[in-house]
């Protein structure tokens, strides 16, 4: 699949000035509600997409993890990419890069994008929709690295991220009931007017015990998706973990892949 913004791939040699103008032109050019031509029912259901008697779509999760070199310093990322359809893994591939620059709070795409963008080009299948374990319109700039990605692209994506990176809760989310959601509005950190609906707090998986709970996730739309689309899609693919199925399957690849290089040195 060919690269559909050339000009707003991951410049780490950009000053910061310009990392941030170019998040805003990312997130002028995302689309955040459903553009997409697969039914979101069938994703977590594969005898409904069976009875609907059309093509499973082909859902794929990133995650990443980082290598360091001899002074024990991060030097370079491993993205990790899982392509499903069904509900079975069909591929798994990965890529290594070097890390240009450091994590810098909203500028995670700029550290991480080239290695994603590099292992999505690994691929042999082409993606309906890309789940990145990372934000995407609950950003400052409301271009987190599933915005960027997604619009860079031009792939219906979701940021599924396990802390909240700006943006307000309508509601207490602490202890959640499994299967509820609650909206993330926008405020004065972020760039659009108060109370724009960013995404939601999704708890996809809680203990039923009083005495411990599982936080939730905090699931936004990147391009090409809406924001309750998005929360869906999050239900809809975890099974027996927090974690939607194709993210937490390329979390355990990255590790695995890892393993295999730290092997090889």
């Amino acid at each position: 699949m060919p690269t559909a913004r050339p000009d707003l791939v991951p410049d780490a040699s950009l000053e910061r000035d310009d990392m941030e103008a170019m998040q805003r032109e990312i997130a002028d050019a995302a689309v955040f509600e459903d553009d997409f031509d697969f039914d979101p029912a069938t994703l977590g259901d594969p005898l409904a997409a069976a009875s609907s008697g059309a093509d499973p779509p082909t859902v794929v999760g990133v995650d990443q993890s980082f290598l360091t070199n001899e002074a024990g310093d991060q030097d370079r990322a491993l993205s990790a990419v899982v392509a499903m359809r069904g509900g079975e893994v069909i591929e798994r591939v990965h890529a290594v890069t070097p890390l240009e620059i450091p994590y810098i709070p909203g500028l995670l795409s700029f550290r991480e994008g080239r290695p994603i963008l590099a292992a999505l080009e690994e691929l042999s299948v082409d993606p309906d929709l890309i789940l990145f374990d990372g934000s995407g319109r609950i950003h400052f700039r409301q271009a987190g690295i599933a915005t960027h990605m997604g619009v860079v692209r031009d792939v219906p994506s979701i940021g599924v991220a396990k802390s909240l990176l700006c943006g307000t809760p309508t509601e207490d989310t602490e202890n959640l009931p499994e299967g509820v959601r609650v909206p993330i509005e926008s405020n004065s950190r972020v760039d659009a007017p108060d109370g724009t609906l960013l995404g939601y707090a999704v708890q996809t998986r809680q203990y039923d015990s009083p005495n411990r709970y599982i936080n939730p996730l905090y699931v936004s739309p990147g391009h090409r998706v809406g924001p309750e689309t998005a929360a869906d899609v999050a239900l809809a693919l975890a099974s027996s973990y927090k974690l939607p199925e194709p993210v937490r399957l390329a979390d355990s690849y990255a590790d695995e892949a890892k393993r295999g290089l730290d092997g090889d040195a």
